[in-house]
């Protein structure tokens, strides 16, 4: 499994240790990724998603996945929330028939 946020693209980052006789080693800066069961309310189930904490903060101020995943352009979204958009769009159009 990839270490990438599917809210927000955050990948882990290069850089180097420099100790105080300035020697540099290779090292990597790893996002927080959360590991997070996210509920969706219009098809009354959970997600279990791979998610930085700047990702929930996201989410939750967009109103919750549903409301996350509705406001962005598919092309925009990652595939994980394509396929969660797309459960989304088939449930609701269940619903209304």
């Amino acid at each position: 499994m990839t270490k990438e946020c599917v809210v927000t693209g955050k990948k882990p980052l290069v850089g180097n240790n420099v100790s105080h006789a300035q020697n540099k080693t290779k090292r990597r800066f790893m996002p927080n990724l959360q590991v997070v069961r996210l509920y969706s309310e219009k098809l009354s189930k959970f997600f279990k998603l791979k998610v930085t904490t700047a990702g929930i903060r996201t989410i939750e101020h967009n109103g919750g996945l549903d409301g996350y995943v509705m406001s962005k352009a598919p092309t925009k979204l990652s595939p994980e929330l394509r396929k969660v958009r797309k459960e989304i769009e088939a449930g609701t159009a269940d619903k209304a028939a």
